[in-house]
């Protein structure tokens, strides 16, 4: 089966895991632009992106609207159990699933997925469950990494380099 949706925690494997506060409060987060375009090149393919995270933030939120992700949850305590409802909204299976996070409260949706993926820099307890273990760390290449393993491994990439010719 092919994968059809792709997963992504968002700090630690969207963002490098920091979290700036300014003096105002306000919280700041850094997103890596190659990320955002393979995440759009992915959509362009007919495939679907959803975002599972424990945290809440206007910036995330804003992030996934930029990048039209449809599927977005978060202050997420079992990223396991959003995604099962979200596959039966979707007629998916965990077969048409990979998954990327980094930490503990990723650990059982990774179990789950079809494929999973984990940045450089992950927690060792994710490392040891994860399919792959990306080059690339959190916020630095991860989630590109993650797409362009795929796309390689579902024969797209004709498709996807026609996508910008």
């Amino acid at each position: 089966m092919s994968i059809e949706l792709i997963v992504l925690d968002v700090d630690g494997t969207m963002t490098d895991s920091r979290i700036t506060y300014s003096e105002n409060g306000d919280e700041i987060k850094s997103f890596n632009v190659k990320d955002g375009l393979a995440i759009a090149s992915w959509r362009k393919l007919g495939k679907q992106v959803a975002i599972i995270t424990g945290r809440s933030s206007q910036i995330v939120s804003r992030r996934a609207k930029e990048l039209r992700i449809e599927h977005f949850y978060q202050g997420i305590d079992n990223k396991k159990e959003v995604l099962e409802d979200l596959l039966n909204k979707l007629d998916l299976s965990m077969d048409n699933v990979a998954a990327i996070g980094d930490d503990l409260n990723d650990l059982q949706m990774l179990k789950a997925a079809k494929i999973s993926f984990v940045p450089r820099d992950a927690s060792a307890y994710v490392d040891k469950i994860a399919n792959v273990i990306l080059t690339k760390k959190g916020g630095n290449g991860a989630v590109r990494e993650m797409i362009e393993y795929l796309i390689i491994k579902e024969g797209l990439e004709e498709k996807y380099l026609e996508l910008w010719e």
